[in-house]
C-alpha cells in the first residue's frame, strides 16, 4: 500500500482494519464486488472478521438507494466502498448507475469508483455526490471530515441525457439554460447548488481524484467553506451546450472547479479537459440576507460573510493545468469582492490548449468590477504568485480588478499581439506587482 493510501485511510480506522487483505479485496471487486470474497478466513470459535469493502451490488433498490446504503454499511463496519464497473442486480447486469438522487457522504466515507460509469438520471434534479450534512431544508450545516472520492481507471461521472435543470441560480430555464423544469409548476425555474456535480461543505480533510466528468449541469465540482484537501487528476469535458434530441441547447455555467466561501489549504493539480465556463474559479463573492438549504442560491450553505476572515480565500496551491474553456471564457479565475479577500495563492504551471477558434478570453483573470458592488479594495487580493504560464487567449494575464504585492513570471504569450498583462481596471488599483521574464511570440 502506498504511502498516499495510508495517509487517506489513517483518521477514519480503515488503516487499522486488515489493509494487508488490500490486493485480495481489489481481485474481488474487480470480478462483480462482493465483500465476502475479500474476507480472511476466520478459524472456528473465533468472531467473524469485519469486510474489507462492501459494494453496492450487496443491495436491493434503485441504484442510488444501493449506493447509500453500501455506504451506511462501509461506515458501521469500518471500511471503504467500492463502486465496481458492473452493476448487478439479480440476473441483470449492467455497465451503468443511473442515480435519481445524490450519493449522500457522511464522515470517514472513502469511496473508490473502479472503472465505473454514473449517470444522472432524465428523473434526478440532484447532484452526483454532496456531503451528508447540506441539503434542503437543512439550515444548519454541521461540519464533516475525512471524505475521499476515488477513481480507479476510468471513472466517468456523465449529466442526463435530458436535464431538468441547467446553469446557476441566476439562469432561467428555459429562457437562458436548458431544462426539463422550465415552465413546469411548483419547480424552481431558475438553477440552483443541485446542478453541481460533486458539492462538498465545512469538510476537512477530503480528496477528489482521477476521475471524468462529462456534461455536467453547472459546476462540476464546487467546495463551500472546506480546508486540507486535494483535488487531483481530473479531467472535464463540457462545452456550454448539448444536442438533445437534435437541437442544440444552451447550458451555462459549466465549470470545472470552484472554491468558494471560505476555502482554504487546498491543493489542486493535473487537471485537463475542456469546459463550457472556467475551468477553474476562485470565488468568494458574498451575499446578505441567506439562508442554507433554500433553491434560491448556487451555494447550499448561506452566502453570508461570517467575519473576521473566516470566509478568505487562502493558502490554496494550483498546479499542472492543461486545458481551456470551450465557452471561450477563463482558465483559471480570481474573484474576490468587498468584505472578504483572496491571498496567498500559488499557480505554477498552466498551458492553454485552445484550438485557434477557441480562444478563451483570458488564461487568467484577477478580480473584477461587475460583482459585489465594484473593485475590491487595493490590499484584498494580495500576495497572488503565478509561473510558468503558455497560452494563446485574447488577454494572458488580465487584471479587472485590484492587485498587490504579487509575482508574475515565464509567462509566454502566443498566436496574438498584445501585452502579457492587461489592466483594466485602472492603475491606481495595482501596487507592487512584479512582472519578469515574459514573451510575445507571433506563433
Amino acid at each position: 500500500m502506498s504511502s498516499e493510501e495510508r495517509e487517506l485511510m489513517r483518521g477514519n480506522g480503515l488503516g487499522r482494519r486488515c489493509w494487508w487483505y488490500v490486493v485480495l479485496s481489489c481481485v474481488a471487486t474487480c470480478c462483480g464486488g462482493v465483500s465476502t470474497a475479500a474476507t480472511p478466513p476466520v478459524a472456528e470459535g473465533q468472531a467473524s472478521a469485519p469486510p474489507l469493502v462492501v459494494t453496492p451490488n450487496e443491495f436491493t433498490g434503485t441504484d442510488v438507494e444501493r449506493i447509500n446504503q453500501a455506504i451506511k454499511a462501509a461506515a458501521d463496519a469500518g471500511c471503504r466502498v467500492v463502486i465496481p464497473r458492473f452493476n448487478i442486480q439479480g440476473d441483470q447486469r449492467r455497465e451503468l448507475w443511473l442515480l435519481d438522487s445524490a450519493i449522500l457522504l457522511p464522515s470517514d466515507t472513502f469511496v473508490e469508483l473502479d472503472n465505473c460509469r454514473i449517470k444522472l438520471s432524465d428523473r434526478c434534479r440532484d447532484n452526483f455526490f454532496r456531503s451528508a450534512n447540506c441539503g434542503l431544508g437543512i439550515t444548519d450545516i454541521r461540519p464533516l471530515q475525512n471524505i475521499h472520492i476515488r477513481g480507479i481507471g476510468r471513472a466517468v461521472l456523465e449529466g442526463a441525457d435530458r436535464p431538468r435543470a441547467t446553469g446557476d441560480s441566476g439562469k432561467t430555464l428555459g429562457a437562458r439554460s436548458y431544462g426539463t423544469d422550465a415552465g413546469v409548476a411548483g419547480e424552481s425555474q431558475t438553477g440552483d447548488w443541485r446542478n453541481i456535480g460533486i458539492l462538498l461543505a465545512f469538510v476537512e480533510h477530503f480528496s477528489i481524484q482521477n476521475l471524468a466528468i462529462v456534461d455536467s449541469h453547472a459546476w462540476a465540482i464546487s467546495l463551500e467553506r472546506c480546508a486540507h484537501g486535494t483535488l487531483r487528476d481530473l479531467d472535464f469535458a463540457s462545452s456550454e451546450f448539448k444536442h438533445i434530441d437534435g437541437t442544440r441547447q444552451t447550458i451555462l455555467n459549466q465549470d470545472g472547479i470552484d472554491l468558494r466561501l471560505g476555502c482554504h489549504d487546498i491543493l489542486v493539480e493535473n487537471i485537463t479537459g475542456h469546459t463550457g465556463d472556467d475551468l477553474i474559479a476562485l470565488t468568494a463573492i458574498p451575499r446578505a440576507e441567506s439562508v442554507a438549504g433554500g433553491t434560491t442560491s448556487t451555494m447550499v450553505s448561506s452566502t453570508e460573510d461570517r467575519g473576521q476572515g473566516l470566509d478568505d480565500i487562502r493558502h490554496v496551491i494550483l498546479r499542472n493545468i492543461k486545458g481551456y474553456s470551450r465557452g471561450g471564457h477563463h482558465i483559471v479565475r480570481l474573484l474576490n469582492t468587498s468584505g472578504v479577500r483572496l491571498y496567498d495563492i500559488l499557480l505554477d504551471g498552466l498551458i492553454d490548449t485552445s484550438p485557434a477558434d477557441r480562444r478563451c478570453k483570458a488564461a487568467v483573470k484577477i478580480g473584477d468590477h461587475a460583482y459585489g458592488g465594484g473593485v475590491a479594495p487595493l490590499g484584498d487580493t494580495r500576495r497572488i504568485l503565478i509561473h510558468n504560464v503558455v497560452s494563446r487567449a485574447q488577454h494572458t494575464i488580465l487584471i479587472g480588478g485590484s492587485l498587490a504585492d504579487s509575482i508574475i513570471s515565464n509567462v509566454v504569450r502566443h498566436g496574438a499581439a498584445g501585452e502579457v498583462m492587461t489592466v483594466v481596471a485602472g492603475p491606481q488599483h495595482v501596487r507592487d506587482v512584479t512582472l519578469s521574464n515574459v514573451h510575445v511570440m507571433d506563433e
